[in-house]
């Protein structure tokens, strides 16, 4: 579906605090498997965080901005992998 990437995963927090852990959790886990992101965009205070594994592409959302954004609507046509609500 892109050239980018091969997996997105989109996901959001209902607070500040949960999405830095969110964050937080994200590169932990990952790198107590040896794999280190090649880059990292946004703030929590911008309701968008983003960690880029080339292969993965993480983004974080506050609910507000992950709703104007619509990545889940951009992105429609792709087979999602697992969905948790």
């Amino acid at each position: 579906m892109c050239s980018f990437a091969d997996y997105f995963v989109i996901c959001s927090g209902e607070s500040t605090r949960q999405i830095k852990t969110i964050y937080e959790e994200v590169e932990h886990a990952l790198k107590k498997e040896g794999v280190l992101p090649n880059h990292h965009e946004g703030n929590v205070e911008s309701g968008w965080l983003l960690i880029d594994y080339s292969d993965v592409v993480v983004h974080i959302f506050a609910s507000f901005e992950r709703g104007f954004y619509q990545l889940d609507e951009l992105w429609s046509e792709a087979s999602p992998l697992l969905r948790i609500q």
